[in-house]
């Protein structure tokens, strides 16, 4: 077993008829699968499945749901003050609010949420090693 195992398993392709991130299954498939390869540059040791099966589409962070990972997280926004960008002038994005997804279809998740579920369980991994 990888240090983060990161699973996708789907049976259909997202609904069409609305706004999402990510509107197919192979979509979301690429985009795991570099956030993967990002975290094997960086010697994370990290793993994707992708799975086919019965039921609502759902990602796993090692066996658990990316929402109940979430659940126990308070997501903030860096504050203009706080971040490392002084000086410089600011990005002006037009479009739905960084943390707005519809928390029924995970194609639509934030890259944001994502990392944030990946570096808990991250986290929790190193919590729990025994060295």
């Amino acid at each position: 077993m990888a240090m983060i195992d990161i699973e996708y398993r789907h049976s259909s392709e997202p609904p069409e008829d609305v706004e999402i991130r990510r509107e197919s299954i192979e979509e979301m498939s690429k985009y795991l699968r570099n956030l993967v390869y990002e975290m094997q540059m960086a010697d994370i040791s990290s793993k994707f499945i992708s799975t086919e099966g019965e039921g609502p589409n759902v990602v796993l962070i090692n066996g658990k749901k990316i929402q109940d990972i979430l659940a126990g997280l308070e997501i903030k926004m860096l504050e203009s003050e706080d971040s490392c960008d002084h000086g410089k002038a600011n990005i002006v994005s037009l479009g739905r609010p960084t943390l707005d997804w519809n928390k029924d279809v995970i194609e639509d998740i934030p890259d944001v949420l994502v990392k944030n579920a990946v570096s808990k369980a991250y986290a929790d991994v190193l919590k729990n090693r025994i060295l």
